[in-house]
């Protein structure tokens, strides 16, 4: 059964830093969403608040009705508090809304929000984690991503990534900043907005986190492409490379893959990514793959953040097709050589 006829409440959460645009992006969702109630969480109301002047405001309860039909609320407690005091009052038919979205503080870790979904069986049974967006500001995302870690952070986690104020900044800098986020995180796709225009086709049911469905929308995430730079970043030393620029940063939020056409042990699979999570799950952002078990007919699609990991069972292999492994890592300084030997030494 998929999670649509579960009646799940999909969620996005939103993050980037103080200035990037997530208001204005929220604003123009929130006036663009023909027929959709989408209910707020505010993870604190900083200096760009949403417009007050839409919000019929009762500041006693957290909870505000908008004047389009929306919700708005911002975590006094916790986020699981304020999802579960949502999805009660929506069962109940007090609120009416068919989709949340997380505005994260500019400084924010939205790995604990993402595993919050994983972690609590009364919220995964009440809502789906539709994918996480990571606007980068232009203007100052070069000196955000030197020198804040929690900028880089940001990129990591993301599904999909939106470059705000692009028009203020030379194509040559757009570039070399796409490059860029592209090495820290090769799986999520980048866009500029202008403006928070977004068609919300980027922004909603993107699935990042929907184990079987990321097949379906990522048909080449088995095939080895230009982008992947797995193979050392061989092309850094300016063979064959027009981005002599891009790697003067050497940033410590980095990807990599580990493929095989050999299966995996499930046993000796589980208790490594058990031990290796347990030593660098706070280092590690997102993991997730594509893998060829022993056992089972079926691809198996895996994915975790931090310390939190999940697995599904994909579609069939089909018969002739060449069955194969693949995963990527997505971390802070992660120790590269420890994990794909591990990996290797988890192969049936």
């Amino acid at each position: 059964m998929s999670n649509e006829q579960k009646g799940l409440i999909p969620v996005t959460i939103l993050t980037g830093f103080l200035g990037s645009g997530k208001t204005t992006l929220l604003k123009r969702v929130l006036t663009e969403a023909h027929g959709q109630k989408i209910a707020v969480i505010e993870n604190e109301f900083g200096e760009e608040d949403i417009d007050t002047d839409i919000l019929v405001a009762d500041t006693e309860e957290q909870i505000i009705q908008m004047n389009n039909g929306c919700v708005c609320c911002t975590i006094r407690e916790d986020l699981r508090t304020t999802l579960s005091d949502l999805a009660a009052k929506r069962r109940k038919g007090e609120l009416k809304f068919d989709r949340v979205v997380i505005e994260t503080t500019g400084v924010a870790d939205p790995g604990p929000v993402a595993q919050t979904f994983f972690m609590d069986d009364e919220i995964a049974e009440s809502y789906l984690l539709d994918s996480i967006l990571t606007l980068v500001d232009a203007v100052h995302a070069e000196e955000q991503l030197n020198t804040r870690q929690e900028a880089r952070r940001q990129v990591g986690f993301a599904d999909q990534i939106f470059i705000s104020k692009a028009d203020l900044v030379e194509p040559a800098k757009i570039d070399a900043l796409a490059h860029r986020l592209k090495h820290m995180n090769p799986r999520a796709p980048q866009q500029v907005a202008h403006f928070g225009e977004v068609a919300l086709a980027k922004i909603f049911d993107l699935r990042g986190f929907n184990l079987n469905a990321k097949l379906e929308i990522d048909p080449d995430f088995l095939n080895a492409d230009a982008h992947d730079h797995d193979h050392d970043h061989d092309h850094e030393h300016g063979e064959h490379c027009n981005h002599p620029h891009h790697h003067v940063h050497d940033d410590d939020v980095k990807s990599f893959v580990f493929k095989s056409e050999r299966p995996f042990n499930p046993a000796k699979l589980e208790d490594f990514l058990g031990a290796i999570v347990q030593v660098y799950g706070p280092k590690m952002l997102r993991y997730k793959g594509v893998l060829y078990m022993k056992g089972t007919d079926k691809r198996v699609i895996f994915q975790g953040v931090h310390q939190l990991m999940g697995s599904d069972l994909g579609p069939k292999w089909m018969p002739g097709e060449k069955k194969a492994s693949k995963m990527v890592f997505i971390g802070i300084d992660l120790p590269k050589e420890i994990l794909l030997q591990g990996m290797e030494g988890c192969l049936a």
